[in-house]
């Protein structure tokens, strides 16, 4: 692993990030219980909508930036140079005026996102963060044992290939863009963000082959 990036500038106390909750979660559980009791709210929908956002409909923005990177050679260049306006140009923008640098696997490296402070993440691209990714297993291993965490989750890299584990802020956000499978050639924007997963663009997953997304 060849290099880590901390340093965050959160503004959070020591003790929020200690907690199980942020204040703003506890706020929003507290909300829901008040409205679930007076029968306005049922939870399963509520479980439903955030499912929704989590695995279906955040990560299809990102899908798209790395399928326009993935086809447009142009794309990809501005994407490296300047991941937060070529993203802007899709109309993903951060909601806290935070930055994006997309980080690119190739056959020789693989990177992995982490916050290892709380859970920053960018949710313009990739919508609501999985539980894992705030959970402090994920938070603290990804960063002391990276290839032992990627085999947790099924991805058993070379041990050729190099891990880079980089460190999401509140002002520097991450996206990890996959290598294009095989057998892509002639695809569409359309078929190739088929082919992209959430976990596949935080780093803990790779893209998925044509016949995988079938």
């Amino acid at each position: 692993m060849s290099e880590h990036h901390h340093g965050h500038g959160h503004g959070h106390d020591h003790h929020q990030h200690d907690n199980h909750f942020t204040d703003m979660e506890a706020r929003v559980k507290a909300l829901e219980t008040v409205l679930t009791e007076k029968g306005l709210i049922d939870p399963a929908a509520i479980d439903a909508i955030v499912e929704t956002y989590e695995t279906k409909v955040g990560p299809r923005n990102g899908a798209r930036v790395v399928a326009r990177a993935w086809s447009d050679p142009e794309f990809a260049d501005w994407l490296k140079r300047d991941a937060t306006a070529a993203i802007a140009s899709l109309g993903f923008t951060g909601r806290q005026g935070e930055h994006m640098r997309a980080v690119f696997n190739t056959p020789g490296t693989h990177n992995l996102v982490v916050c290892t402070l709380c859970s920053c993440y960018p949710w313009s691209v990739l919508g609501l963060p999985p539980v894992w990714y705030k959970a402090p297993p994920y938070r603290s291993r990804a960063v002391i044992d990276p290839r032992g965490v990627l085999a947790e989750f099924g991805l058993e890299l070379s041990a050729e290939k190099k891990i880079r584990v980089w460190d999401s802020t509140a002002e520097l956000r991450y996206l990890v863009v996959p290598e294009r499978p095989d057998g892509t050639e002639g695809f569409s924007e359309e078929e190739l963000a088929d082919l992209v997963t959430r976990d596949s663009m935080i780093g803990t997953g790779v893209a998925l082959s044509p016949e995988a997304a079938r």
